[in-house]
């Protein structure tokens, strides 16, 4: 099970690798391999996220989730999306761009970091709503009973979670904009440039996650009428009709629900990238790998039921994202270094992970 779900990872590990000789010879390979240990540890909480998500799709979707996915989060964000927003803020043209990527290197790099604050609010905005959303909502299963309770009976008020989100960024925006106010220069404008990357993630998270909600909906409504007409049947002497079908719309909105969240999840990834290289095929290589594991392992936890078995690591992964997102709005202004960002997610997951596994213990002494 393990070497079948992981079988396309290992072989895109073995291509990147190979491709980052060729491409630079022994050097590369180490930058590669290096790259994908950040990904995987950056992104770890992401496949948490992700398998909540996916288990609720049918085997094709996951199979798309997988081969579809993986493009546009190896080519789309690892490799275009960075090109993209060098293009748009130095007004330059996306042939430009790449151009610019391969010959000046320390050039492209420098348009890529000033581009980071408008990256960060966008990315940290949306993720500061899965996380609100989450804790404001009253679950069954509570993993710190203390917290959670107080914050599920606030989470009655309405809108609350993006009245929070829009007050952390209007925050994080005038800080920055005063920071940028006293030293002057070309980032004095940078503050309305955050506000209005951060609103654009907020009203990203609110269509997207809308629209799949919507067709969630409508998918679970269909089932229970499908149940109805079955125990009808069953009670009258026939044979129930045809099985519901999964709703193509509801799939597929998951599915891109799941790839604006790759995206927010990949955006301290692609920055961070910048720590060890500036050449934009060895971190399109690097990252594409990691991307790559991190898909198949939450697959892996789709089929293997982990979610259903461990029922805090859901929790501790979007702690985890609560404190990405929070980081992310910090690095608007300072830098973080990236073994911090990665070490919280860990941490946060492992110790969810350590409590699903004492509740197992507790459950089966009691039985």
């Amino acid at each position: 099970m393990l070497v079948k779900t992981f079988r396309w990872a290992f072989a895109v590990t073995a291509l990147g690798l190979a491709a980052g000789v060729l491409y630079d010879g022994w050097t590369a390979l180490g930058i590669v391999a290096i790259l994908s240990v950040l990904e995987i540890s950056l992104s770890f909480d992401n496949a948490v996220i992700n398998a909540g998500i996916l288990k609720k799709m049918n085997a094709f979707w996951q199979r798309i989730f997988l081969t579809v996915g993986i493009v546009i989060a190896v080519f789309g964000m690892r490799l275009v999306f960075p090109v993209v927003i060098v293009a748009i803020s130095a007004r330059l043209s996306p042939w430009s761009a790449v151009h610019l990527a391969l010959t000046d290197k320390d050039r492209y790099q420098e348009l890529v970091t000033d581009a980071h604050p408008s990256i960060a609010a966008f990315g940290g905005m949306f993720l500061m709503m899965i996380f609100l959303d989450f804790v404001f909502e009253d679950r069954e299963i509570k993993w710190l009973g203390w917290l959670e309770r107080p914050l599920a009976k606030l989470g009655r008020v309405d809108l609350l979670s993006v009245c929070i989100a829009l007050v952390m960024l209007l925050v994080s925006a005038t800080t920055f904009g005063a920071h940028a106010h006293q030293h002057g220069g070309a980032h004095a404008d940078k503050a309305e440039t955050v506000l209005l990357a951060g609103v654009a993630g907020l009203i990203t998270y609110m269509v997207v996650g809308g629209l799949s909600g919507f067709f969630e909906q409508r998918l679970e409504n269909e089932e229970e009428r499908e149940r109805e007409a079955e125990q009808d049947a069953d009670r009258a002497g026939r044979s129930s009709g045809s099985p519901v079908k999964l709703a193509g719309k509801a799939a597929f909105f998951m599915f891109l629900y799941l790839e604006v969240l790759d995206a927010s999840f990949s955006f301290d990834g692609v920055i961070g990238a910048f720590a060890i290289t500036n050449d934009i095929v060895l971190m399109a290589l690097g990252l594409g790998i990691g991307a790559m594991y991190v898909r198949s392992l939450t697959v892996y936890l789709v089929r293997q039921g982990t979610l259903d078995d461990y029922v805090y690591l859901e929790h501790g992964a979007h702690y985890a994202i609560g404190a990405l997102s929070l980081i992310l709005l910090v690095t608007i202004q300072y830098e973080i270094n990236e073994i911090i960002t990665g070490l919280v997610g860990v941490v946060l997951i492992g110790a969810s992970f350590w409590s699903s596994v004492r509740r197992n213990r507790a459950l089966r002494a009691a039985a």
